[in-house]
């Protein structure tokens, strides 16, 4: 009995000390040498309780399908003029590609679509004389592939850009089949942060239509041209207008081949911010043919449909290296370097849910809560002790274990904290003392039974141990599923419950009986406190 009550003490002892140092950086900073050897993380406080933004984010799939026909039917007509193929149309409608070709140019049409467009797959065929109009479209499975990888690439660019933004402890997961939940503790500038993640930031350089910009007056722009507004800052006044500016359509050059971009300030540009982008070998080339063949024509620089300059080509611009220039000010020119490093959402997102917890609605919160734990436990302290006298004060002494245990493993997994996790350590406590009640009951009834204190004690754990165990686990399981059904606050609840119940099972039971064992062992008392 000695050598079991030795070791039980051991480990009761050894967990106290670990998880005291694991709460000591949220009590204390550690200084000098103990800064090394301590440990620094502490408990991250959740969106309910620090403050900050709670966004639900929404994927336009709709027009995420529109650009992925865009590109198809540009690759495909780029694939027949390479492969020498005749069409005579080339129309795209939905997620279906219509192409007109003679009779004689059908097979090599076939092989090129299913040499480099696996993903497209044949539909109806019509015959007009020599004439064969043929359909290719996009698969359902295709279409589901495509929307699941656009999901996850903008989730992995959301998560960039707010890790370039310099948020700590964002929370950043799919939910739904298109849907990104974002929260952002302690964020101090809710609107720049929004406008930050729903840019889609599709960077793409385009000439300017100068043969008929001049004679542009209005109305729809000629075949192959399009009309975008062009961004003008006055560098006294500060004001900035958009004037409408006729642009080819058709892209020459596009961000994702980007490698870097930097905020730069000064040399030819007065001083202002500009933003220095760099591009990757494929893009160095292609930026050097296209500067080396539109020397004296104007290149727009577009991000998301906007002109930010049109500067004129003075010569080839070898070395891959290009500036956007738009009178930013030095904040607009390190979100716009932060997004094109970041790279381009596959499609607009668009805000379904928009909630702003001020960091004093945060604090209130947890100052009620921890006042509400507090009185709970004080009140609980204090019936224990007073309805169950001597034996109270060991469930009390088991009860501030558990606590300690709870904060400890809190800080060494590196959990979050929020309002309905604080519910989940209020809860803990109330399963801790009731945990207690069943055992000294049992223990109570051992002894009308007139058996003697030590007999009493272990008849009444091990009588209570089942039903404790049966009431612990099947609070476990329904803590797994919050976990693995709910999200945000919920989950922090689940957190809170599935660590406090396996704590609960170790002080409740192994916890309070080495203390009864240690009292019996040394004490030898022949009547019970309880």
């Amino acid at each position: 009995m000695l050598k079991s009550l030795k070791l039980r003490a051991f480990l009761i002892i050894i967990f106290l000390v670990i998880s005291i140092i694991y709460c000591l950086p949220n009590v204390i900073e550690p200084k000098g040498a103990w800064k090394k050897y301590l440990p620094s993380d502490k408990i991250h406080l959740g969106l309910d309780l620090k403050g900050g933004m709670h966004l639900l984010l929404e994927l336009d799939t709709v027009k995420l399908l529109e650009n992925m026909v865009d590109r198809k039917f540009n690759a495909v007509k780029d694939g027949m003029i390479r492969e020498g193929i005749r069409f005579l149309a080339l129309d795209k409608r939905e997620q279906t590609l219509s192409i007109t070709v003679v009779a004689d140019q059908k097979e090599k049409l076939y092989n090129l679509i299913g040499k480099e467009f696996p993903d497209l797959k044949a539909g109806s065929t019509k015959t007009e004389g020599e004439n064969i109009t043929m359909e290719f479209l996009l698969s359902d499975k295709e279409l589901s592939h495509i929307k699941e990888n656009a999901v996850h690439q903008a989730l992995e660019t959301i998560r960039n850009r707010i890790d370039q933004f310099g948020v700590t402890e964002p929370t950043i997961v799919k939910q739904g089949e298109n849907q990104i939940l974002v929260q952002l503790p302690g964020i101090k500038d809710p609107q720049r942060a929004m406008e930050l993640i729903g840019r889609t930031a599709q960077l793409e350089f385009k000439l300017v239509d100068e043969e008929n910009i001049g004679r542009y007056t209005g109305g729809n722009p000629p075949e192959g041209d399009e009309i975008l507004n062009m961004k003008t800052r006055n560098r006294e006044t500060g004001i900035t207008t958009t004037t409408p500016i006729l642009l080819k359509k058709q892209a020459l050059l596009t961000g994702d081949l980007l490698t870097d971009a930097r905020v730069r300030i000064g040399g030819e540009f007065g001083g202002e911010p500009y933003v220095a982008i760099e591009f990757n070998s494929e893009g160095a080339r292609l930026f050097d043919k296209v500067t080396g063949e539109n020397v004296g024509k104007r290149l727009a620089i577009i991000l998301d449909n906007t002109v930010y300059s049109a500067p004129v080509i003075k010569e080839r611009i070898s070395g891959g290296k290009a500036t956007i220039t738009g009178g930013f000010t030095m904040e607009e020119a390190k979100d716009l370097a932060i997004v094109l490093r970041a790279g381009a959402l596959p499609a607009p997102v668009k805000v379904v849910q928009n909630i702003t917890i001020g960091p004093t609605l945060g604090q209130d919160s947890i100052n009620k809560g921890v006042k509400a734990t507090i009185f709970g436990s004080v009140f609980i302290i204090a019936f224990m002790i007073f309805y169950y006298r001597l034996s109270g004060v060991i469930a009390n002494i088991a009860l501030l274990l558990n606590l300690i245990y709870l904060l400890g493993a809190f800080s060494a997994l590196k959990a979050t904290m929020t309002l309905p996790g604080i519910a989940g350590i209020a809860l803990t406590v109330g399963m801790g003392v009731d945990s207690n009640v069943l055992i000294f009951e049992r223990i109570r009834e051992e002894l009308r039974l007139g058996k003697t204190v030590r007999a009493a004690v272990d008849g009444g754990y091990t009588k209570a141990w089942v039903a404790i165990f049966d009431s612990h686990i099947t609070t476990l399981i329904t803590a797994c599923v919050l976990f693995i059904f709910g999200t945000g606050p919920i989950k922090g609840f689940a957190i809170t419950l599935i660590i406090g119940m396996i704590i609960n099972l170790f002080t409740a039971v192994f916890g309070s009986k080495a203390i009864f064992d240690w009292i019996l062992t040394k004490y030898k008392p022949r009547k019970l406190s309880i």
